[in-house]
């Protein structure tokens, strides 16, 4: 598969309507799994799994979709499993092509983590939280802000003056948050509207 293909391709995942191929919001909303399709084998093991059984398992199911779609679009890349608190994170790591899957800002990624969630709420019937990340995009995105509320926090604590932040998602805000909680003297809060909600750093 040529480079200019492999564009496309992920290009495609993110631009194209879904399709009998790509699970949509609505198309899981009008394919309920019914009562009379769940045995009650089934129903039993469902009541009896943990809830890290459960988390494991959508895992496991968005490793499979994640797998399928490395092999459509010709990528090399690793797929590692694990569990973080009250959610599934899969990570992928491998071949610099996998840099496609992030684009700018982490817009792709996020688009992919979204579709990976429907996979696998279309196996399992329930919602998930599940966090995708790609090329350690995510990590290294949440060790720099980690870094960065540090560094405002103790600027803020040592001139008295706030300190307002470029507009993040929520889950950069709380990572911010955290950083600024662990430095005595000073705290931060949310201010604005999405997208453009920004965490202001003051002191105590």
């Amino acid at each position: 598969m040529s480079a200019e293909t492999k564009d496309v391709a992920v290009d495609d995942l993110v631009d194209q309507p879904a399709s009998e191929d790509h699970v949509s919001e609505e198309s899981v909303s009008e394919d309920p799994v019914s009562e009379e399709s769940v045995s009650d084998d089934d129903t039993t093991r469902d009541s009896d799994m943990t809830d890290e059984e459960r988390l494991v398992e959508e895992g496991e199911i968005a490793g499979d979709y994640l797998e399928q779609l490395l092999d459509v679009l010709d990528f090399d890349g690793d797929i590692d499993l694990d569990v973080d608190g009250d959610r599934a994170v899969v990570s992928i790591d491998g071949g610099a092509d996998l840099v496609k899957l992030v684009g700018k800002n982490g817009e792709i990624l996020d688009a992919l983590q979204e579709l990976t969630r429907l996979a696998v709420q279309r196996t399992t019937g329930d919602r998930s939280r599940l966090m995708l990340d790609v090329a350690r995009w995510r990590a290294d995105r949440r060790e720099r802000l980690a870094r960065l509320g540090g560094e405002v926090a103790e600027r803020v604590l040592e001139t008295g003056e706030r300190e307002t932040l470029d507009p993040m998602s929520p889950f950069e805000r709380k990572i911010v948050h955290d950083a600024v909680a662990a430095v005595s003297g000073v705290y931060s809060e949310s201010e604005g509207a999405e997208p453009n909600r920004r965490v202001v750093v003051l002191k105590s």
